[in-house]
């Protein structure tokens, strides 16, 4: 008994002491911790720390216009008023765009400027007159402003186009009136209506209109952004973001060559929305567009959109690599001008989605801006 308990004795006694030594060294450890930790005041961004990226930059057709999305229809609306968008045609500018689109002056009843015309006709009177700023703000920041026309809604419920000729053939004559005479920067016309294949009454509208435009405004030139109907043409509310069916490559020559041949006394340039195929068809389709363009004597650009379609949520601000290509693609073939839908959403600092910022940040570093 004395034994065992000496002993428990003197293996408490060598435990206790232990940790007499083990205790400090504890302790100094959890502060040398503490010492090491960031303090959250001190966390910042590093600005000059630059991406490494591991393929050539500058290697896709720059951005220089950019489509102005005040008649949201399916993407939130930001609520900007002018100082805002002074902001945003800063940062436009900063990056070399010259080129600004208001992607169409009115869509149903909500219209961008207070026009006679279409406030009788039921539409609704609009707080600010949103062509008139726009207008000031290319002049201050010396951007060409082209003017899209009225979309009455007609078209996307019927399938023929015709419909939008009757109600742009005052809005055109109002608009250059009231506007187009007055500021410099109004540069052009662009004619709103959105097809991707041979549609019912889309030659016959397109030439009506841009001969309008043209008449009126001593040939200032105009512009078209269709679709390509691939795989990825989709209508916005579908919960799918692909089908299997898709135009051909061929199919799409003989259907746009059509169309061209009867179109491009009056239109200049066509801008094909550039979303709706996957990125290894790119070239293809592109090279048969700028094909088609230089044989009817019309310009290509591309509408290089900096929104997702890959995504399930509709619609959110394109990865920087999947812009990069298909700007790449697009100076691979030769096209002469890259507008974007839509800067102020998906690429502006100042967009609602923070992503936006960031594909700004992205886009400079790629072109050393």
């Amino acid at each position: 008994m004395r034994t065992n308990n000496r002993r428990d004795f003197i293996k408490k006694a060598t435990l206790a002491g232990a940790s007499v030594v083990t205790l400090p060294n504890l302790l100094s450890c959890v502060n040398d911790n503490e010492q090491k930790s960031l303090p959250v005041t001190a966390i910042k961004k590093d600005n000059s720390l630059q991406s490494k990226l591991i393929v050539p930059k500058g290697q896709g057709l720059q951005l220089t216009g950019a489509f102005l999305d005040e008649i949201s229809h399916d993407i939130p609306h930001q609520n900007w008023g002018e100082a805002e968008w002074d902001l945003d045609f800063q940062y436009m500018k900063a990056i070399g765009i010259d080129t600004v689109i208001m992607i169409r002056s009115g869509y149903h009843k909500f219209i961008t400027y207070p026009s006679e015309y279409l406030l009788k006709k039921g539409c609704y009177m609009p707080s600010v007159d949103l062509v008139d700023m726009y207008l000031r703000l290319a002049d201050k920041y010396g951007m060409k402003f082209y003017f899209g026309l009225y979309d009455s809604g007609h078209y996307w419920a019927t399938g023929d186009m015709s419909h939008e000729i009757e109600d742009n053939k005052y809005v055109i004559d109002e608009v250059w009136e009231n506007y187009g005479s007055k500021f410099n920067s109004f540069g052009g016309w662009y004619l709103s209506g959105e097809i991707s294949r041979a549609t019912k009454g889309a030659i016959e509208t397109f030439h009506a209109m841009g001969k309008q435009c043209k008449d009126v405004s001593n040939g200032l030139p105009t512009f078209i952004s269709p679709w390509i109907d691939g795989k990825k043409a989709v209508m916005g509310t579908s919960d799918l973001i692909s089908r299997e069916e898709s135009v051909s490559v061929q199919q799409h020559e003989k259907e746009w060559d059509e169309i061209f041949d009867g179109i491009h006394d009056v239109v200049d340039a066509c801008a094909f929305q550039d979303g709706h195929i996957d990125y290894d068809e790119l070239d293809a389709f592109f090279e048969v567009n700028k094909k088609l363009a230089d044989r009817y004597n019309m310009e290509c650009w591309t509408n290089a959109e900096t929104f997702d379609r890959d995504m399930p949520i509709k619609f959110l601000p394109i990865k920087f690599d999947k812009l990069r290509m298909k700007l790449e693609a697009a100076k691979r073939v030769g096209y002469e001008k890259a507008i974007t839908f839509e800067f102020a959403h998906f690429m502006s600092p100042q967009s609602s989605y923070l992503q936006a910022g960031h594909l700004y940040n992205r886009y400079k570093e790629y072109f050393n801006i």
